[in-house]
C-alpha cells in the first residue's frame, strides 16, 4: 500500500514539474517538445519548423529523411488521432501501418507518461503551423526496403510501457531518470549498439547504458561515473552548466551536441536540469573502474613556454592551437575549452577530437545570442600527418592519458566527412 502511494505521488510530481515553465508563454506541450528535441530532427536549416527533410544515415541500410510532423492533413500528421500519434511515438508504427526505423527514437519515447503524450499531441495539432511539404523517399536498396522485419525487431527489443518510478529513489532522481531515459533519449547516442543496431540497454539496470558509443564519426562520451572520460569528476552543477549553456570547466559542446543544447536542453527548467544531474551522478563507473583520477602535469606547459618542440606535434600546436587553448592547456573559459583533463581527450576512441580538428564546430546559442568564438576547421590547413601529430600531442600532454592517433585514423574520418557548415544554426519553434 505504501509503495503504491509513493508511486502515485511520483507520477503526479512529474506532471507538476512539467508545468513549472520558465516562460509563461510556453505551453506544456511545447515544453515537452523541447524536452524531446523534436525540432532537432524534423527541421532543416532554412526550412519550416517540423516540416521534415533532414537526411539521416542508417548503418548497413542506407539513408532516410525525417518526416513532416506538422498538422497538415495531406502531407503531415493532421489526420492522426491521439491513438495514432501515441502508437507512432511508443511503437514506431505510422497511421497507415508501416513501421518506422528507430532513427526515430520511439524505444525511448515509449517511456513517456500519458499526460506528456497528450500535451505533445495537443501542441502539434493546435500550435504548430501546418506546412504542405511532401516527405522525401528513403534511399535504401530494394532488397532492404521491406519494413516488416521491424515488427520482429520491435518484438525482440522494445518495451512500450511508460516509465515506472523507482519507489526507493527520490522524486528528483525519478524525474531525472524519466527525462534521461525517455524524452531526452540520451541513450540513442551515448549507449553502444548491439548486433541488430539495438541500444544494448535502456536504463541503469545494465552497465552498458550511457557507457559511450560511436556515432557518425563522432564518439558520444560516457555519461556514467568514469573518472577521466566520463562524469566522475563533474559535480551536479557542472552537468547543469553544460546542459544549460554548452560550457563548463571541463569543456564545450561540439558536434550534434551543440544542436541538442541550442534546441533542447538550453530551454529546460532548472528543476529538470538538476533532476537529470541527480540521475546521471548516480551512475557508477563502467570503463575506468578503480583507475586514478586525472592529475595535471606542468611538463608540457614548461616546454611550450621555453619554445622546446621536441615532442611530435608540439610546434604544430604552438602555431595553430596555443593562442586559444594556451601553453598550460587550460584554455580561456568559457570561450575556449581546456584541453588539460578534458574527458574527450582521454576517451579511448579519438574520433571526436579528430573530427572537430578537421571540421570545426557550430556555435552554441543562448538567448538568441551566439557564442563569440567557435572551433575553426583545419582540414584545409593541415595534412593528415600533421593532424595526427597534434591530436596525439594533446592526448598525451598536461597529464592526459589518451593514446596516440595515426595518420590512417585521420584519413578515415577526412574521407568519410564533408566539411561542416560553420555558419550559425538557429532553429526556433514559433
Amino acid at each position: 500500500m505504501k509503495s503504491s502511494a509513493i508511486l502515485c505521488a511520483l507520477i503526479l510530481g512529474f506532471s507538476a514539474q512539467a508545468a513549472q515553465l520558465q516562460d509563461p508563454d510556453v505551453s506544456r506541450g511545447e515544453y515537452v517538445a523541447r524536452l524531446g528535441n523534436c525540432v532537432g530532427c524534423h527541421t532543416v536549416e532554412d526550412g519550416e519548423p517540423f516540416a521534415g527533410g533532414l537526411k539521416m544515415e542508417v548503418p548497413l541500410i542506407g539513408a532516410i529523411y525525417a518526416t513532416n510532423i506538422t498538422p497538415d492533413v495531406d502531407t503531415g500528421i493532421g489526420g492522426y488521432s491521439f491513438e495514432d500519434f501515441d502508437k507512432a511515438m511508443r511503437k514506431g508504427i505510422a497511421k497507415d501501418g508501416h513501421h518506422l526505423y528507430p532513427a526515430m527514437p520511439y524505444p525511448a519515447y515509449a517511456k513517456m507518461s500519458e499526460q506528456d503524450m497528450r500535451d505533445l499531441y495537443a501542441y502539434f495539432m493546435q500550435e504548430v503551423q501546418p506546412v504542405e511539404q511532401q516527405n522525401l523517399p528513403a534511399e535504401i536498396p530494394a532488397l532492404l526496403s521491406p519494413r516488416w522485419p521491424m515488427a520482429v525487431w520491435n518484438t525482440l527489443f522494445i518495451d512500450d510501457a511508460a516509465y515506472k518510478p523507482n519507489p526507493d529513489k527520490t522524486e528528483q532522481w525519478n524525474r531525472g531518470a524519466y527525462l534521461t531515459q525517455g524524452l531526452g533519449h540520451c541513450g540513442a547516442c551515448h549507449t553502444p549498439r548491439g548486433l541488430f543496431l539495438q541500444e544494448k540497454a535502456m536504463d541503469e539496470s545494465d552497465s552498458s547504458f550511457l557507457s559511450g558509443a560511436s556515432l557518425d564519426h563522432w564518439f558520444a562520451s560516457s555519461l556514467n561515473g568514469d573518472i577521466n572520460s566520463g562524469l566522475g569528476r563533474w559535480t551536479k552543477q557542472d552537468i547543469v552548466d553544460f546542459l544549460k549553456t554548452g560550457h563548463n570547466r571541463f569543456g564545450n559542446a561540439f558536434g550534434t551536441m551543440v544542436e541538442v543544447v541550442n534546441t533542447s536542453t538550453h530551454h529546460m527548467t532548472e528543476q529538470d536540469l538538476n533532476a537529470m544531474a541527480e540521475y546521471l551522478k548516480s551512475l557508477p563507473a563502467v570503463n575506468e573502474v578503480g583507475e586514478p583520477a586525472y592529475s595535471y602535469n606542468e611538463a608540457t606547459a614548461n616546454a611550450l613556454r621555453a619554445l622546446e618542440y621536441d615532442e611530435p606535434g608540439a610546434l604544430i600546436y604552438s602555431q595553430n592551437c596555443l593562442s586559444c587553448h594556451q601553453a598550460d592547456g587550460k584554455g580561456q573559459s568559457p570561450y575556449h575549452p581546456p584541453l588539460a583533463g578534458n574527458p574527450v581527450l582521454m576517451d579511448a576512441d579519438p574520433s571526436s577530437l579528430i573530427n572537430i580538428t578537421l571540421n570545426g564546430s557550430l556555435r552554441v546559442i543562448a538567448n538568441d545570442i551566439p557564442d563569440r568564438y567557435n572551433m575553426p576547421y583545419f582540414r584545409e590547413l593541415l595534412t593528415d600527418s600533421e593532424i595526427a601529430q597534434v591530436v596525439s600531442f594533446m592526448r598525451k600532454g598536461w597529464g592526459n592519458s589518451g593514446d596516440v592517433v595515426t595518420e590512417e585514423d585521420v584519413r578515415a574520418i577526412r574521407d568519410a566527412t564533408d566539411p561542416t557548415r560553420h555558419d550559425i544554426r538557429m532553429l526556433r519553434m514559433k
